[in-house]
């Protein structure tokens, strides 16, 4: 395949509720950063690849079709993505089949949320005949499964309040997160309420506006410091099959082991030097390193509690503050694969992990089911 990078990144601020712009005005916001970042102008992109969470969220049907004149898409390929949270990731990766396939030369990705206009929850906990219930959103499906983790592993409960600080710190360096808690501790977040036993309100992510995008490119077009694209993959299983791991999911393992394959990592902890995985509830961490090979079963907690995740760990994760504290979810996602490639383009500012070299960027959305994954590096492979 042809070889494709990472040459523009655009954030918006993340935050509650941004009332100053439309969906368009939101996702345009970024992808004019973007091409800032690489120098280019909507005129110089090729095609758009556009993510988006169900249409639910925001009871808007097809966004897409109206968002085409934001984007510089008038006259040009657009497509849509959609794999639930994952979707962030998902649209990087189909960017990415665009230039590595030979379709294009550069290709600008975006993906968005603008919850405040949205009840997710809501959304989430449509009745039969559309789906079965989840009654009290997101968190109310994922907490069983964390219980069950608990269980297996003999993990103590104070893990999720560690994953929690870490995060909340690490959003203090950057300027777009939402959430920002000076001098959050422990004793902060055991203090809040129980929403899901055994997460906590201050161990779940917020509700957010905002939009990622990046321009993509082929070799013999790329521009600035560029990201290059070391492996790509996406796998899912079904949400109601038998004998369902929903702890490790089949399929988190199987994307990892591809995505590895292809960027030769046999080590991950060894080997990569910072990772921004998607965690909406703090618990995810130890289970995520778990089920991406970071750390034996039953002993990711132990990973987290030793500090080697932290920002000046041995193996950085969500070094940005992750998606507890930034959760626009059509794109946070995205916004994994973004800073993976500012980190190892060494432009993460505060919170640049020093001497980052190969990052991977991770998202996982429905119940567990579907994952996306990506290895971006300084050199080229």
């Amino acid at each position: 395949m042809n070889r494709c990078a990472v040459i523009g990144v655009g954030q918006t601020h993340y935050t509650t509720r941004r009332r100053d712009v439309s969906i368009a005005g939101l996702v345009r916001e970024a992808a004019l950063r973007a091409l800032e970042d690489a120098g280019l102008t909507f005129k110089d992109i090729d095609a758009v690849v556009i993510g988006k969470a169900p249409d639910l969220f925001e009871g808007v049907m097809m966004p897409e079709a109206y968002l085409a004149d934001a984007l510089g898409a008038a006259g040009k390929p657009m497509m849509r993505v959609h794999t639930a949270g994952s979707v962030g990731g998902s649209t990087a990766l189909v960017g990415a089949s665009l230039i590595q396939g030979g379709v294009h030369d550069r290709v600008l990705v975006v993906a968005f949320e603008k919850q405040s206009e949205s009840n997710a929850t809501w959304a989430l906990s449509t009745h039969l005949p559309f789906s079965s219930s989840l009654v009290v959103g997101a968190g109310g499906y994922f907490a069983p499964h964390i219980r069950e983790y608990m269980r297996r592993s003999a993990a103590p409960d104070h893990i999720g309040t560690l994953v929690a600080v870490k995060d909340r710190l690490n959003a203090l360096k950057n300027p777009y997160a939402h959430l920002k808690i000076p001098g959050i501790d422990q004793k902060m977040v055991e203090s809040t309420p129980m929403l899901w036993e055994p997460i906590r309100y201050l161990e779940t992510c917020p509700s957010s506006d905002g939009a990622c995008a990046m321009v993509l490119s082929s070799e013999s077009a790329v521009t600035g410091t560029p990201a290059w694209v070391h492996g790509t993959a996406m796998r899912s299983e079904p949400i109601f099959r038998a004998s369902r791991d929903t702890v490790s999911p089949q399929a988190g393992k199987d994307c990892a082991a591809d995505v590895y394959r292809q960027a030769g990592i046999a080590d991950p902890r060894r080997q990569i030097d910072v990772a921004e995985t998607y965690v909406p509830f703090s618990w995810y961490e130890p289970m995520w390193l778990e089920n991406l090979g970071f750390a034996a079963e039953g002993e990711g907690w132990k990973l987290t509690e030793s500090g080697a995740t932290a920002l000046d760990g041995d193996i950085p994760w969500n070094a940005s503050g992750g998606v507890l504290s930034s959760n626009p979810i059509g794109a946070s996602g995205l916004i994994r694969f973004a800073e993976a490639a500012l980190q190892v383009r060494g432009m993460a500012g505060e919170h640049q992990v020093d001497g980052a070299r190969t990052a991977l960027g991770h998202a996982y959305g429905g119940g567990a089911q579907f994952f996306a994954m990506w290895i971006v590096g300084r050199e080229k492979l």
